[in-house]
């Protein structure tokens, strides 16, 4: 039971890769808050120890409410999982719309600034916490077309970098997992309109995994409980790459 007792809050949590993640912190003993524009994957899995959030968490009163309902519920937050995302379908630069940019910034960037944020007025008070963001690995091995997400998902590293450091002296840990191509639903969102996904998969993206096959949300969720346990109780600022090899 590696988190055992504590509190986690989860955005982007009725996503594949978020479903996931709830799910393991439950079997490892975690109450859970998960949060996201709908949560119909999540019902039923937790009863008393998984309570749901549905809305925008693009709204800083919204992620406000959450975080309050959830330490007045549990009385603490031991943990952030910011595994809320956006694909970019592939499209070469001069395509690409202002309203797309900002669009994958306001995500995967502003996103994960405000449960960041809110997070930690809860965590210092405490002297203790954990924060794990889920960028990607292509934010380091890049694939032609996707420029503006590449960025965002870089600008999530970096940023989870710079609040380690700002955090280290109030024992609040923060790190990043660079997961791989995930045999996920988003996985699809990035090809370009009118691939042949089953194809694509095989031709594309399995083939950019040395180890030789798409990761598992389940692959990642992992990872993400052992940062949260403490197990990684000295691991800050660390990325971990999640990807079968593919960033070697």
């Amino acid at each position: 039971m590696k988190v055992q007792g504590k509190t986690i809050v989860v955005t982007g949590a009725n996503g594949g890769m978020g479903v996931a993640v709830v799910k393991q912190l439950l079997e490892e003993g975690a109450q859970v808050v998960g949060c996201d524009l709908k949560g119909d994957q999540l019902t039923g899995l937790g009863q008393e120890k998984l309570v749901i959030f549905e809305g925008d968490l693009l709204e800083e009163s919204f992620v406000r409410h959450v975080f309050s309902e959830a330490n007045e519920r549990f009385g603490k937050i031991d943990g952030l999982v910011n595994a809320a995302g956006m694909a970019q379908q592939a499209t070469p630069i001069e395509e690409t719309t202002l309203d797309m940019w900002h669009n994958l910034l306001d995500i995967n960037m502003t996103l994960l600034f405000l449960s960041c944020r809110e997070a930690v007025n809860y965590m210092k008070k405490q002297q203790n916490g954990t924060i794990v963001n889920v960028a990607s690995i292509s934010a380091v091995r890049p694939r032609p077309g996707l420029q503006s997400y590449i960025a965002s998902k870089g600008g999530a590293e970096s940023f989870s970098r710079a609040l380690a450091i700002e955090l280290a002296h109030e024992n609040i840990r923060v790190n990043t997992v660079h997961p791989g191509p995930c045999d996920t639903n988003m996985l699809e969102q990035f090809a370009a309109e009118g691939t042949d996904m089953e194809k694509a998969k095989e031709d594309i993206f399995k083939r950019s995994v040395p180890m030789g096959k798409l990761l598992t949300p389940e692959n990642i969720a992992s990872s993400i409980v052992f940062l949260l346990s403490e197990e990684a109780n000295m691991v800050t600022g660390a990325t971990l790459n999640v990807d079968g090899g593919r960033g070697i």
